[in-house]
């Protein structure tokens, strides 16, 4: 079941092969067909234990203690979901891509399975190759589909991603060295972890943290958006940066608590410049897309900020599990809002081929659905009781601030300042844009597919926001598993 859902979006985009297929509809029914499968999984998965569902476990490279290992439990079940889900939306988005259609449709079933594959991933070296290729994909999708200055764009987050994916590597050898036995599974180094100290768990941050991204290595980002299409922004932003604060939920914490414990208020730290530097840039932007961009430092930060805490050893033991659950909820929240975010400034760029904050006004007049669409989608980002952004942040809050440590008040305190700017950033460019005068560039209304790939987005943060319990109860188990094993 598992790698059928891996691998049936390869499999159709191997199918458009065939002269005279429709492509558009081929990527919708495949995507659609995954998602059945996800639903399939997730129904029987349930909820309430912290054990590996559905796992495979082959022989692929014995010699170096490589397989092909795959599994799902608390974490990443709700992001293989999430991956089905926003990989749906965006095909229906694409309904009515001229350029090139064919590879556009193959190269997004491509990422659906790369991306689906690392989420599902249990060994080391597996997850490696599916990280590795998603920048490969998303490469291609700017460079080839993108506006602007795409090339430079989509060479600049190559080379940035590459780069901390080699960081990366070094670390996961690190891990395999200090192993005993050696292996590259997770299964077997979770349950021995290795010998390996700061400096392993510094190549291993560093590449998780280019692909998050984090400051200081966030400057691929703002560039790759912007010139990015509207369904490549948006599974950048909602699936691939999950790669990385995912990669520290499943590798860096449970593979190295000792060293994660030692170095938690540096990542507290970060976590805590992150999401005030996200917040503070976005603010002063004039570009729409550019503005977005940095909320995901910002949402990122808040993540980074709860796992750090879950490491602090000396901290109230439910409130770090608290902390990493609100962390696991804001990737599946950022990951809806965020991706309709980006699918709603691709109305702007159609409709006007511009992201300027500046030549936009009075869009409510015109474009009712659309305003209604990004005024829930802007709520949702800052948090607003109801959305699937407070049940996130709430819990990461409490959790952070819950531990008891005055280092950790602190940082949560800082860090709730991130929200009131954020509210800021969108509420003037829901006032500049929706609410104003009319401005140089009008904007028609929403066309039927457009809301139904963006509205679904919105309709399940709703739910989140309103009746959580069906995904914490997934969640909850894995939190107390990790935070238990870090505390020994």
């Amino acid at each position: 079941m598992l790698s059928l859902t891996v691998f049936l979006p390869l499999l159709a985009a191997a199918l458009l092969a065939v002269p005279r297929l429709p492509a558009r509809w081929v990527w919708v029914s495949a995507a659609t067909a995954d998602l059945a499968l996800v639903v399939i999984m997730w129904l029987g998965y349930g909820g309430g234990t912290d054990s590996i569902g559905y796992e495979e476990r082959l022989r692929w490279i014995p010699s170096v203690g490589a397989g092909y290992h795959v599994g799902v439990d608390g974490l990443s079940l709700p992001l293989i979901a999430l991956t089905a889900v926003l990989f749906l939306a965006c095909a229906i988005y694409s309904l009515t891509q001229e350029e090139r259609p064919k590879s556009y449709a193959a190269l997004f079933l491509f990422l659906q399975t790369v991306s689906t594959g690392l989420f599902a991933a249990l060994d080391l070296l597996l997850f490696f190759v599916f990280f590795d290729l998603s920048i490969v994909g998303m490469y291609f999708v700017i460079v080839g589909w993108g506006h602007g200055d795409r090339a430079r764009s989509a060479l600049t987050f190559f080379l940035y991603t590459f780069l901390g994916s080699l960081a990366l590597l070094l670390g996961f050898i690190g891990l395999y060295l200090g192993g005993e036995p050696r292996t590259f599974d997770i299964v077997d180094l979770t349950a021995a972890p290795p010998r390996a100290g700061a400096l392993v768990l510094l190549a291993v941050g560093v590449g998780l943290a280019v692909k998050t991204p984090i400051v200081p290595f966030h400057t691929w980002l703002p560039p790759a958006h912007t010139d990015a299409p509207a369904a490549g922004s948006a599974i950048l932003a909602g699936i691939l940066l999950k790669m990385g604060t995912y990669g520290f939920a499943r590798i860096a914490m449970p593979l190295l608590p000792g060293p994660w414990r030692q170095y938690a208020w540096v990542i507290v730290a970060v976590g805590v410049v992150s999401v005030l530097y996200g917040a503070l840039v976005a603010l002063a932007q004039q570009n729409v897309k550019r503005l977005i961009a940095y909320t995901s430092v910002n949402h990122m930060g808040y993540i980074v900020l709860a796992l750090g805490a879950a490491g602090l050893a000396a901290g109230d033991e439910p409130a770090r599990r608290l902390a990493v659950t609100g962390a696991v909820t804001q990737m599946v929240s950022h990951g809806l809002v965020t991706g309709a975010l980006f699918l709603l400034t691709g109305l702007l760029w159609d409709r006007a081929h511009s992201y300027d904050l500046r030549r936009f006004g009075g869009i409510a007049a015109t474009a009712r659905t659309f305003t209604l669409m990004t005024v829930v989608a802007a709520f949702a980002s800052l948090g607003l009781p109801g959305l699937s952004g407070f049940i996130a942040e709430f819990q990461i809050f409490a959790g952070v601030i819950g531990t008891g440590l005055p280092g950790a008040v602190v940082a949560g305190g800082l860090s709730v300042a991130g929200i009131l700017i954020t509210a800021a950033l969108f509420l003037r460019v829901l006032q500049r844009a929706f609410l104003g005068a009319p401005g140089e560039l009008r904007v028609s209304e929403a066309r039927a597919y457009e809301v139904g790939s963006i509205a679904p987005l919105l309709a399940l943060s709703l739910v989140i926001g309103i009746a959580p319990r069906w995904l914490l109860d997934l969640i909850e188990p894995f939190s107390a598993a990790l935070v238990t094993w870090v505390s020994r």
